[in-house]
């Protein structure tokens, strides 16, 4: 046996041996004396063991019965590659402003100023207010038509969207805060650019509001609020087509009030007192009920409009549409790659003579808007609708529709779509038609072609 072979077994044995006593006794008894029933405190000690295996590799012959207590210790596997680090799950988009598709919203950026200026340590309802979250659209648009009425254009490009949307969606306190440029593009009307639209509608700030929100089942809205009417929305990016339709026409866009709102199960209630379109006199209540059937069906009954009288009239604020009620019934279905909308409106001018209103005059109307998801990125979208107003130009009734008293229109929209990330991109075809009219109440310089043919592109970010 070579020396060194001998140092190294009596090296091995002693420090099994140190290292034995220090992590007290372990090793059996003689084999003379039955071993006593081992205890978790006679384990084989770690350093015991790293020992023993050493000299198992080395002289396996010379272990004892006392080492043959160690068990063998088991290769070390190679050591585990690092987990990668876990990608931080997105935050989903908000579910304001509301976009029904087929553009979809970005996960917001969120901002806590809170910490900037030093207001950590402040109540929570305070220092909260401070951490916001901030999406914004930027888009242009360009239109050409044929028959354009008086004081529009055949061909245009403008500005559609210029806004950021400032909100905390959390907490006892919220707010909404909608601010910058867009324009207003209705089918059969003329064409609101972007600074006409600022300047005469609603302002720089058309949609922002304060909420209290004390339970997850109630809140209570105050400020600029969207209407709670229809299926189509103010501004184009949250619109399935980037025209407004012709019952868009009907319906006020943004009224400023109050709004309460109950959630009970799939029931939702929400009951308004506002101003109308926008006008100086606080004298509508609207109402809306909502039955979200399931994850992909969603029925709404929607009512509301005049309790008072009110002769004031501008730009935002057409009088006989600001006097009148209005009644929706709405049904969607949403789950992919479909979205499918019907829904019916009726409106009812009662008896005014101080307006000129001489019969009560209402008006039908009904609408079909879908999409179809051909892919992850590209969409094609549709509207179909027409409306019909009672009366004739000799029996006293109002004008509620542009195209003259008891005249009815409709209309086919097509609306492809392409989105990737926050780009977005698409096109519009669009057709109306009336069907009876007035005379000089139509398309074209004179106002007497009775239909219109409109091409549109809006392309633009959504961050």
């Amino acid at each position: 046996m070579k020396a060194h072979r001998i140092i190294g077994l009596i090296a091995s044995l002693g420090l099994a041996f140190l290292a034995s006593f220090s992590d007290r006794a372990w090793a059996q008894a003689p084999a003379a004396t039955p071993a006593p029933i081992a205890t978790p405190a006679a384990a084989c000690p770690p350093t015991a063991a790293s020992a023993v295996a050493e000299l198992r590799a080395a002289w396996p012959q010379a272990l004892s019965s006392a080492a043959a207590a160690c068990p063998p210790v088991a290769a070390a596997s190679p050591a585990a590659a690092p987990s990668p680090v876990a990608v931080a799950t997105p935050v989903p988009p908000l579910t304001s402003p509301v976009v029904v598709g087929p553009l979809t919203w970005q996960s917001p950026i969120a901002f806590d100023l809170s910490k900037m200026l030093k207001l950590d340590e402040v109540a929570p309802p305070i220092s909260d207010l401070f951490k916001f979250d901030i999406n914004g659209v930027v888009s242009g648009i360009g239109i050409v038509q044929n028959h354009a009425v008086n004081g529009d254009r055949s061909a245009r490009a403008d500005a559609s969207n210029a806004q950021v949307i400032i909100q905390k969606p959390d907490g006892l306190i919220q707010y909404y805060l909608e601010v910058g440029a867009y324009s207003i593009d209705e089918l059969g009307a003329p064409y609101v650019s972007s600074g006409n639209a600022v300047n005469r509608l609603w302002g720089p700030l058309p949609a922002g509001y304060i909420k209290i929100a004390p339970t997850a089942n109630f809140s209570l809205l105050a400020g600029n609020l969207p209407t709670l009417f229809g299926q189509e929305y103010a501004f184009s990016f949250e619109n399935m087509n980037i025209e407004r339709g012709l019952l868009w026409s009907q319906e006020n866009t943004v009224n400023r009030g109050v709004q309460a709102n109950y959630t009970l199960g799939p029931i939702t209630a929400s009951l308004s007192w506002n101003n109308g379109f926008y006008s100086n006199s606080y004298t509508w209540v609207d109402g809306a009920l909502t039955w979200a059937i399931n994850s992909s069906n969603t029925f709404e009954f929607v009512g509301g409009g005049q309790v008072g009288f009110s002769k004031f009239s501008n730009f935002a604020t057409p009088v006989l549409l600001n006097n009148s009620q209005i009644y929706d019934i709405e049904y969607t279905y949403s789950s992919a790659p479909w979205i499918f909308t019907p829904y019916f409106q009726f409106t009812i001018l009662p008896h005014h003579p101080d307006l000129g209103v001489f019969k009560t005059t209402s008006t039908s109307a009904g609408a079909l808007l879908l999409s179809y998801a051909l892919t992850d990125n590209f969409f094609l979208t549709g509207r179909l609708e027409g409306i019909t107003s009672s009366g004739s130009p000799t029996d006293g009734s109002a004008s509620l529709l542009s195209y003259g008293v008891g005249s009815n229109v409709w209309s086919i929209t097509l609306t492809p779509t392409y989105q990737y990330k926050n780009f977005f991109a698409r096109g519009e075809a669009s057709f109306v038609q009336a069907v009876q009219y007035t005379p000089g109440d139509v398309f074209g310089n004179q106002g007497r072609n009775p239909a219109q043919v409109r091409g549109v592109l809006e392309t633009g970010i959504l961050f």
